[in-house]
């Protein structure tokens, strides 16, 4: 087998698969990237059997039909100290040599047959979701999913089809992010699906996607790409009890204003407290030490008395980032219990701090 290409070429394609890779173990095959050549151009594939990748692409110049597998890592790095131009890749002898005018470089392969086969789509249903809406809901809710929770499903996002709407829910169980999307589907259906994944999506997919599912994989594809996941087997904590049935007081806030003012006090602690007076909300850190943050700003509130929360302002931080108008909602009822930050039809209720 033998191909060629550009050097960014075969370097964008190398990045592109990086996150797919075993990273512990580079004995293992899913430490290595499946190169598969014919004469309609080249299938480009990685993945660690949880998730994957496979690129299709006809910017490769096949010289010689075949498939290798090289390990992903060493591979890029030897693409990127070599210079502008073309590269070829050649298989001899069960070695793959990496060739560019006087530098070569060799690497072991594995038997590209033993290489993990990747899902099919056969007859596998579809999901019928206005792909766009999907990417950009599942962007909203990311930072509220935690990681290396103990509880499997809960470091995924839920990705929750009724009749009505679709709802994507996020939780670390101190925040719950909630993206809904109206619209009538005509079936119910209930994923979870892993952060690594949602992250991965979002990097890949930036236009109309087509997206397949079984009871354990989903499938997302493009012209280019196919991209597969492992879906997480568990039971997703019931998001909708958590949401308050109603609050006492509700509030339109100035997104920047906001923002501005509790980036303000996060020099100094990440833990603040915020004080809603009638024409005024203040905003305090709270720090163990001598050191202290104050900074206001003039809003006329509605309230007749002083309500205050402390939070994590971290929760709010990550909200505001995802909010799409000038100002946005905030719900509260005691301040010892959740409240509510809106912005149409994205939300998050966030734990306060309780002493």
């Amino acid at each position: 087998m033998k191909i060629r290409a550009d050097k960014q070429i075969i370097e964008s394609v190398l990045i592109n698969l990086q996150p797919f890779l075993e990273k512990k173990d580079a004995s293992q095959i899913t430490s290595h990237i499946y190169f598969e050549a014919n004469k309609h151009g080249c299938i480009v594939r990685a993945t660690d059997s949880e998730i994957g990748l496979q690129i299709v692409t006809d910017n490769f110049i096949v010289e010689h039909e075949g498939s290798f597998t090289a390990n992903g890592k060493k591979l890029l790095d030897i693409i990127r100290i070599l210079k502008e131009g073309d590269i070829v890749l050649e298989i001899l002898e069960n070695t793959l040599l990496i060739k560019q005018k006087h530098s070569k470089f060799k690497l072991p392969t594995f038997d590209a047959n033993s290489f993990p086969v990747f899902p099919v789509i056969d007859e596998k249903p579809q999901i019928a979701l206005d792909s766009l809406h999907l990417i950009k809901n599942l962007k909203k809710i990311s930072p509220a999913i935690d990681t290396n929770n103990p509880k499997f499903e809960l470091n995924g996002a839920l990705i929750n089809i009724t009749e009505k709407t679709t709802d994507l829910v996020g939780t670390d169980t101190r925040r719950l992010a909630i993206a809904s999307i109206p619209g009538s589907s005509g079936e119910e259906l209930s994923l979870i699906l892993p952060k690594k994944a949602i992250l991965e999506i979002q990097k890949l997919f930036l236009d109309q996607i087509t997206i397949y599912y079984d009871e354990t994989t989903l499938i997302v594809t493009n012209d280019n790409y196919f991209f597969f996941t492992r879906l997480i087997n568990g039971k997703f904590p019931d998001y909708q009890r958590i949401v308050p049935s109603s609050v006492k007081h509700q509030i339109a806030l100035p997104k920047k204003a906001m923002l501005e003012a509790i980036k303000m006090i996060t020099t100094i602690s990440h833990d603040i407290k915020i004080s809603f007076r009638n024409d005024t909300i203040l905003f305090n850190s709270l720090s163990s030490d001598n050191v202290e943050a104050k900074t206001e700003i003039e809003l006329d509130t509605g309230l007749s008395e002083t309500f205050e929360i402390s939070l994590n302002s971290k929760y709010i931080l990550d909200f505001l980032s995802q909010v799409d108008h000038d100002s946005f909602e905030i719900g509260f009822n005691e301040s010892t219990l959740p409240f509510l930050v809106k912005d149409d039809n994205f939300m998050t209720i966030i734990m306060p701090i309780v002493a």
